[in-house]
């Protein structure tokens, strides 16, 4: 999942942008409210995290622009500011959750599993592949009725695949949507964690649901169980 962070407080959005990562989130951190207005207006964002006291722009303004331009994209506010009239204020400009400063982290994830679940109506709720279901907001994975467990980075390649089902996908749309952009390493990285996943959602079921496209990339494709 992707997420726009807009946080002029260097330290705490560091520590929040470096735990949403551990999750298997790719996390954009702006410290500029009207940079962060057209980040959240320019991106493809699943969900944005926007406080309120910021340079340039206030977190309300951004709301409030975000809405004005038909941007549905779920926020939720984090700031130090806990009045009453305060969350009436962000409500009422069309946020969609409040959390005050300072906050337990497996809150806000999931809080913001939360909101991109119900916050995002025209995605399925539960992507699948045959009898492979991936549920973003609870973060599950399971064929027929056995879990599967997967590392946050695995979880995020899979969802990644899942939403563009039957498309190829290249390994560089991979390294933009799952790894940082700026990412230097070896893009064999990619194949590896193809590797992760086929051990643990195909090989024990005799599916093949990752098809590799020799010379283009990936894909997702239902894949029924032989015979």
């Amino acid at each position: 999942m992707r997420v726009l962070m807009v946080e002029d407080d260097p330290s705490l959005s560091k520590l929040v942008a470096d735990g949403l990562r551990s999750e298997g989130f790719l996390v954009d951190v702006v410290a500029n409210g009207r940079e962060g207005l057209w980040m959240a207006l320019e991106g493809d964002y699943d969900v944005a995290v926007i406080d309120i006291m910021l340079p340039g722009l206030n977190g309300y303004d951004i709301v409030k622009g975000m809405r004005a331009r038909h941007d549905w994209t779920p926020v939720l506010m984090l700031t130090a500011k806990d009045g009453p009239y305060d969350q009436v204020d962000a409500f009422d400009l069309g946020a969609d959750d409040y959390l005050t400063k300072p906050f337990d982290f497996v809150v806000l994830v999931a809080r913001l599993r939360a909101l991109v679940r119900r916050g995002a109506p025209e995605r399925p709720a539960v992507l699948t592949a045959g009898d492979l279901s991936l549920d973003p907001g609870s973060h599950r994975v399971w064929r027929d009725d056995e879990e599967i467990e997967l590392t946050a980075k695995e979880f995020s390649l899979l969802e990644f695949l899942m939403r563009r089902r039957d498309q190829v996908v290249t390994k560089a749309q991979i390294l933009d949507g799952v790894w940082d952009p700026a990412f230097a390493g070896d893009t064999n990285i990619i194949q590896v964690y193809v590797s992760y996943l086929r051990r643990k959602i195909d090989e024990p079921y005799g599916r093949h649901s990752i098809e590799t496209v020799r010379g283009v990339g990936y894909r997702v494709v239902d894949s029924p169980a032989a015979g």
